[in-house]
């Protein structure tokens, strides 16, 4: 995110500052592969690592070490040998899991401890933990093939964990795992990393993935899912095979208790503070609730609803409507919450002898425009009116008439209007007066995603 001038970072900088309050002291999981070492990427990884600490965030980092076990295992002659996806692993093999686990941990470990005066790290000052934290078994016998010392995540330690988490320092584990008879195994890191995430109630877990971000059929990047909803893509087959086995991990984090996990490419610069300090991020967002969700507004939406149409009452969009008029008829109001900002809101108005509601205060915040939230709350405001049993709605506007002509209203005089509404039209605003009839439940007019409010 480039902040070229004093007042755009001013203006970052104060926007970001609600996710640096809501994020202080909370436990964040951090998967990542063994590749990220290997490239020139891992440094920034770091600082941003330090900084997260710095704010107060609670972290466990959980690396992979793939390309270094493979590279020590061809150097032995020995052949790489897979079954479902996961690594055999005889008594070379697991030499040479110990050999790479321990290099890469000595590798981060000394990373986290740069204090340089001219670096980001000057003063971090961070303390790195690491134990047999993790309580492992065999994965045994499948299909007729010994998996040898691979190994499952059997129990967290997640009481020792938190100590050394409350003492300030940062946890890293190792995709290893120990049994109470002194075993070691080979795990997967992103398992290490769920488990330890479900085990601690985390805030997060953030999945730092080697392939590029989930995407839709029509290629456009998939920034939120519930797990419902990704559980649906996976059967559909709309999600890449690669990345199948990240989004179910976020899915069982998510389902156990974890508020949220993000899926994240790690090759993007800055991508863990993007994800986390902007409201839209950059990566997939996994939830069990949605992040973006419509719903009837609450008294603790006025502000937000205030803030949103204010601009458009001061060019004269709407009619400038007092903060005591929308607390009245808060009721009538729906808005679209997005992480607890308001970005979108319409009303309902019922005027119950004609059994005519008029639609109003359609409104979305210029940064969510053209993606079809407004047709959304104007499909939502006629299901209500018809469950209300009207027989029409109304809508009055100056300048986005044809918005509604494209969505089946039709141009009507003043006297179509109730009663009492026309008691309240303004000629000197001279309004346009649209109208349309509810009989048919169809919602015609899809088209023309532009010019998201009246």
């Amino acid at each position: 995110m480039s902040q070229n001038t004093p007042t755009q970072f001013v203006r970052w900088f104060r926007d970001s500052s609600p996710y640096i309050n809501a994020h202080h002291g909370k436990i964040f999981v951090v998967s990542f592969g063994g590749e990220t070492l290997a490239d020139g990427l891992f440094c920034n990884l770091v600082h941003d690592f330090a900084l997260l600490n710095s704010l107060g965030v609670k972290l466990v980092l959980v690396h992979g070490t793939r390309p270094q076990v493979e590279e020590r295992l061809q150097a032995r002659g020995a052949s790489l040998r897979y079954h479902q996806g996961l690594r055999l692993t005889d008594d070379d093999a697991l030499i040479c899991v110990k050999e790479a686990a321990g290099t890469v941990r000595v590798d981060i470990e000394a990373l986290l401890s740069m204090g340089l005066a001219n670096s980001p790290m000057s003063g971090a000052g961070i303390r790195v933990a690491s134990g047999n934290f993790v309580v492992a078994k065999p994965l045994g016998v499948r299909d007729g093939i010994d998996f040898g010392h691979t190994g499952e995540v059997r129990r967290i330690n997640a009481d020792s964990i938190r100590q050394h988490l409350d003492a300030g320092n940062v946890v890293l584990l190792s995709p290893l795992g120990y049994s109470p008879t002194g075993e070691v195994f080979n795990l997967s890191a992103e398992e290490v990393a769920t488990a330890t995430a479900i085990a601690l109630g985390a805030h997060k877990l953030l999945l730092l993935m080697e392939q590029p971000l989930c995407r839709l059929a029509d290629q456009s990047p998939l920034r939120q899912v519930t797990t419902h909803e990704a559980h649906e893509l996976t059967a559909q087959g709309a999600i890449t095979e690669s990345l199948v086995p990240h989004v179910l991990a976020a899915c069982e984090a998510c389902r156990a208790g974890v508020d949220r996990a993000h899926l994240l490419d790690r090759h993007i610069d800055g991508a863990i503070l993007l994800e986390l300090f902007t409201r839209d991020g950059i990566g997939t967002l996994v939830s069990e609730a949605p992040y973006e969700e419509m719903r009837p507004a609450r008294i603790s939406d006025v502000g937000g609803i205030l803030d949103l149409v204010g601009p458009l009452e001061k060019s004269g969009i709407l009619v400038s409507r007092s903060k005591e008029r929308l607390e009245i008829e808060i009721d009538d109001y729906l808005v679209i919450d997005r992480d607890g900002l308001v970005i979108g809101c319409s009303a309902l108005h019922v005027f119950p002898q004609e059994r005519t509601g008029e639609l109003a205060c359609l409104a979305v915040h210029p940064g969510y425009r053209n993606e079809r939230r407004g047709e959304r709350l104007l499909q939502a405001v006629q299901e209500r009116a018809r469950s209300l049993q009207l027989k029409q709605i109304v809508a009055l506007t100056t300048r986005t008439s044809h918005w509604f002509l494209e969505r089946g209203f039709e141009s009507a005089p003043v006297d179509v209007l109730p009663s009492a509404r026309q008691l309240t039209y303004s000629p000197r605003r001279n309004s346009k007066v649209l109208i349309k009839q509810l009989n048919d439940p169809s919602t015609p007019g899809e088209r023309g995603p532009r010019a998201e409010q009246p």
